[in-house]
């Protein structure tokens, strides 16, 4: 009799508890971009962690031991990839000892193995800076490729929870759709815009997107400090071109872009290249926006 009511207060424990709690996937996306991503494809069936806050470069972490334990205890990692995390996210998941996590496991996916990248197929040669072999891995602020990588997303969170397989795809459809209207729109309100000096090649994809020209980048290498002469060759190249802006992250070398815009008399604009921590799409949509303003004619 004990027996068979300890069943019965089990079963009905088990049919109380909420089936969304049940079904909860735990994501660890290695940025907030990522994070975002998974948020909006997932929707209640997963929980997300971001391992990398916005204000940080995801290049240059370290694998510390509040990593490894949601590493170790994730159903499903959601990497940049394009040996963006190179320098430490392989080592926090050998740590972690996790094995559905393993890079070639369904627990495993690269955003940027799945869309096409920009510079992809140069040499890994150091003295030309911090290169990617496999390509630009700044994919985060075009909203094209985000909604492409979003539906591979929903069919790999679907192989892993085959009951949200439907709600996976709903979901990553709707986000897709929602940016190829707003890119639309954005598209026409940079149509004349004057173009961009940018501090690093993370923004290139968006300003590719809107059609906005890239007019040189205030590092002389990806990953390498301005020098006086590179200030110097760039003031030299534009100074009589007219309009245009400064696009910068907050922690990049401020006194560099402040001397450009000084004597370039262009607007310097520190604007971050990942949302906030928690975001959602809104959130996404309005990162972009700022980049908007920034670049339009003024």
């Amino acid at each position: 009799m004990i027996r068979k009511m300890t069943l019965a207060v089990t079963l009905l424990c088990t049919v109380a508890m909420p089936v969304g709690a049940m079904a909860q996937l735990k994501v660890v996306a290695t940025t907030t971009s990522m994070a975002m991503l998974a948020r909006e494809v997932g929707g209640e069936r997963v929980r997300v962690t971001a391992l990398a806050p916005p204000d940080r470069d995801a290049h240059y972490l370290a694998a510390k031991p509040g990593m490894i334990r949601d590493l170790r205890r994730a159903d499903l990692v959601v990497a940049v990839g394009a040996d963006l995390e190179v320098g430490w996210l392989p080592a926090a998941i050998r740590n972690a000892a996790n094995p559905a996590i393993q890079p070639g496991k369904p627990g495993y996916f690269e955003a940027t193995g799945h869309v096409p990248l920009r510079d992809a197929g140069q040499a890994a040669d150091r003295s030309q800076g911090d290169v990617h072999p496999a390509g630009n891995p700044h994919v985060q602020l075009d909203p094209i490729r985000m909604g492409r990588i979003a539906g591979v997303l929903a069919d790999r969170l679907g192989q892993i929870d085959g009951g949200g397989q439907a709600a996976f795809r709903e979901n990553a459809e709707a986000f897709a759709a929602h940016l190829a209207r707003r890119v639309e729109e954005w598209q026409r309100m940079t149509r004349n815009a004057p173009g961009a000096l940018l501090y690093h090649k993370d923004m290139d994809y968006l300003l590719e997107r809107l059609g906005v020209p890239i007019l040189g980048y205030v590092e002389p290498l990806p990953g390498v400090p301005p020098t006086a002469r590179h200030i110097r060759s760039l003031v030299d190249r534009l100074q009589d071109r007219g309009n245009g802006v400064i696009l910068h992250r907050s922690f990049d070398s401020v006194d560099a872009v402040r001397r450009l815009g000084d004597t370039l008399g262009w607007p310097a604009t520190a604007l971050p290249v990942d949302p906030p921590l928690g975001a959602d799409r809104a959130a996404y949509v309005a990162l972009l926006e700022r980049y908007v303003d920034a670049l339009q004619p003024q």
